[in-house]
């Protein structure tokens, strides 16, 4: 029985070092990469959020316009039939407002030449005091027709929507 015996590869120190090191490499972020990141993010908000808190506002301040809209066509219609009417109420043109989630209340006054509604927002975000809407009519007996112009009496311009701003 003859045995065989393997040999012996001999390998140099150079050798050795490069077989203990690791195969793959590490991924991942630094902790400055992640840092960089937060920063950039950071800023971006602090631009965006008064932006957003404007846009939100004006929003809630222009759904004032939409519910007052039926006003406007109970005005229009009260007008229309009597030209001659003074001292204008909601309950002299058949208007009754019960309050919404962001309007107070909303009044009617002056004559039907040149009515007046008053729209008394709540809860928009805007600085106080609440901001009020003013719709001043026109009417126009000979066309029937009536038209308005929207304003405010205490609200700052960039709140306002596009339509109410002087």
């Amino acid at each position: 029985m003859t045995y065989r015996c393997k040999k012996v590869r001999r390998t140099s120190s150079r050798h050795l070092k490069k077989r203990n090191k690791p195969n793959h490499k590490f991924s991942g972020f630094t902790l400055i990469e992640l840092m960089i990141v937060i920063a950039i993010i950071a800023i971006i908000l602090s631009l965006a959020l008064p932006v957003y808190t404007n846009y939100s506002i004006r929003a809630k301040i222009g759904e004032s316009l939409s519910v007052a809209a039926a006003t406007k066509t109970a005005v229009a219609s009260a007008c229309m039939e009597d030209t001659t009417l003074t001292g204008l109420t909601n309950n002299k043109v058949g208007y009754l407002f019960t309050g919404s989630k962001w309007v107070d209340e909303i009044t009617v006054s002056n004559i039907c030449l040149q009515p007046i509604i008053t729209i008394v927002t709540k809860d928009t975000g805007a600085p106080t005091p609440a901001p009020e809407i003013i719709l001043t009519g026109s009417l126009t007996a000979s066309f029937g027709s009536m038209t308005w112009v929207c304003g405010s009496s205490n609200a700052e311009n960039y709140l306002l929507p596009k339509t109410c701003r002087s």
